[in-house]
């Protein structure tokens, strides 16, 4: 195999003399190499040789050819695709309806995963390869992923979260001749070994407590039976919804996301003082250490800010969570920066694109966008050893069983 690889080599500097000969002799290759294979697959199909005599009056025989013309990285391939008389024969290593071969149609896929438009992949297989590849192309091509998608969406989960961040990214989708809104809910969890994990993502109108419950739901019918933390922003109703289906869960309200809310009722001049205020409340070494700075903070803005104030007391207990545990557990929970990073991530593969045609369509590119961010994944969090051991203690029992199994 190495010597006739090595002559084929040989053969083809000598007849080449442009990288235009070369992909010309590639494609010329790729076309013979084609053809053989359906003549060997015919041939087995048939049980017998092309012109053997073991044909006659065996039931079935040769009919001739069909041509086919198929898109590849070498450009455009016209093939002949041999028939039998009683039409049983299928080619295998191109299907009947194919009009690519898979080396293009991963490529496709890989552009569309990068965020690159419909025009742009267009382009880029015109450049390369002289190959006019549309848009329905493109769309059909994207679109086998759609299996991997639903499988991927409801695959079995781990038993135990130690944590969970959940959160909500938008993106315009066309609907009914107009631009609508359309939420991508998120989940984000920590598995037993402190790796981060995608468990679903799920899209549905404006962000609403309702669709959470939903989710949450279909968390625990692919067997998430506990969640031992909840990260989440502050929508209405939200924790309701994650108690609804896992009442054990503790709920922490991200502090960045409560500052933010709080900053739309204050006035510029103002924000970066109050921030620096605040900072000594989420900043507090001990719960009581941050009621005591949250309590001057209150003398100093209430009467100016009281929605400010009337907010922050609301959500006290949820915001203040985080300060039952360790600094290892505090640094990673008090925000929901972890799925933010996440979504960041998308954000740069998606932000070439104005508007989604479909559901579908946007859940391709999540989808595709994620499985190449979690290969990143690989590394458990920094300090999670100490983290899950504190986790053990807190959450007394709760790990036992999955810790040691």
């Amino acid at each position: 195999m190495q010597n006739a690889r090595k002559q084929l080599v040989e053969d083809l500097a000598r007849e080449c003399r442009t990288v235009e000969d070369i992909q010309a002799m590639m494609k010329s290759l790729f076309r013979d190499t084609i053809q053989q294979v359906f003549e060997a697959e015919m041939e087995d199909h048939l049980g017998y040789g092309k012109h053997s005599s073991e044909g006659t009056r065996s039931g079935n025989s040769r009919n001739g050819y069909s041509k086919k013309t198929v898109k590849t990285k070498f450009g455009n391939a016209d093939l002949q695709v041999p028939r039998d008389r009683n039409g049983e024969y299928e080619p295998q290593i191109i299907k009947k309806y194919e009009t690519t071969v898979n080396g293009l149609e991963d490529q496709i896929i890989g552009l569309y995963a990068k965020g690159m438009s419909t025009r742009d992949i267009e382009d880029h297989m015109k450049d390369l390869y002289g190959i006019d590849v549309s848009p329905t192309l493109v769309s059909k091509v994207t679109d086998k992923v759609m299996p991997a998608i639903t499988e991927w969406q409801s695959r079995p989960l781990d038993a135990v979260y130690p944590i969970v961040f959940l959160d909500a990214i938008h993106f315009k989708v066309r609907k009914d001749n107009r631009i609508i809104n359309k939420a991508a809910y998120s989940v984000l969890g920590i598995s037993l070994s402190g790796h981060k994990e995608i468990l679903g993502i799920w899209i549905g109108e404006n962000e609403s407590a309702s669709f959470w419950l939903s989710v949450c739901t279909d968390l625990k019918n692919r067997g998430v039976q506990d969640i031992l933390i909840a990260c989440k922003d502050g929508l209405s109703g939200f924790s309701e919804a994650i108690h609804a289906v896992f009442p054990r869960t503790s709920i922490q309200l991200c502090v960045i996301h409560q500052i933010r809310n709080s900053l739309k009722y204050v006035v510029f001049k103002d924000q970066k003082a109050l921030i620096a205020d605040l900072k000594a409340v989420y900043q507090a070494l001990t719960l009581e250490e941050a009621e005591l700075a949250f309590s001057r903070f209150s003398d100093k803005w209430g009467s100016k800010y009281p929605l400010v104030i009337r907010s922050w007391e609301n959500n006290w207990t949820e915001l203040t969570s985080f300060f039952s545990y360790p600094a290892e557990i505090r640094k990673l929970i008090y925000t929901t920066n972890t799925i933010e990073g996440y979504h960041r991530q998308l954000r740069k593969v998606t932000k070439t694109k104005t508007a989604y045609p479909s559901d579908d369509a946007l859940r391709k590119i999540i989808y595709l966008a994620t499985v190449e961010i979690s290969k990143k994944w690989t590394m458990p969090l920094r300090s999670w050893k100490q983290c899950i051991s504190q986790l053990a203690i807190f959450f007394e029992g709760r790990l036992d069983k999955e810790l040691l199994s």
